[in-house]
């Protein structure tokens, strides 16, 4: 992970964006009186955004699991529809 200031980041972008690319490398933009900012790849991203999905699929399941082990589940019967031919 590196960090660069945003006067250096703006005069070499294409370098770094080349690192972050080409390297798997993070970059922080650090801002003077102002809020930071990360530039990674968008595979990276995307393996980020996947993840996070991810967690929130299965702490629904985690939850659901929880709530059948406290009998909290509704039993329904299953309607059989006849096969159509």
């Amino acid at each position: 992970m590196l960090a660069v200031n945003y006067s250096t980041i703006r005069s070499k972008l294409k370098d770094y964006c080349d690192k972050v690319t080409d390297d798997n490398e993070t970059v922080i933009v650090t801002r003077k009186d102002e809020k930071n900012v990360v530039i990674l790849s968008l595979e990276e991203y995307n393996s980020l955004m996947k993840a996070a999905r991810n967690a929130s699929y299965l702490a629904m399941i985690d939850r659901s699991m929880e709530q059948l082990s406290k009998g909290e589940g509704k039993v329904y019967e299953l309607i059989e529809v006849p096969d159509k031919k």
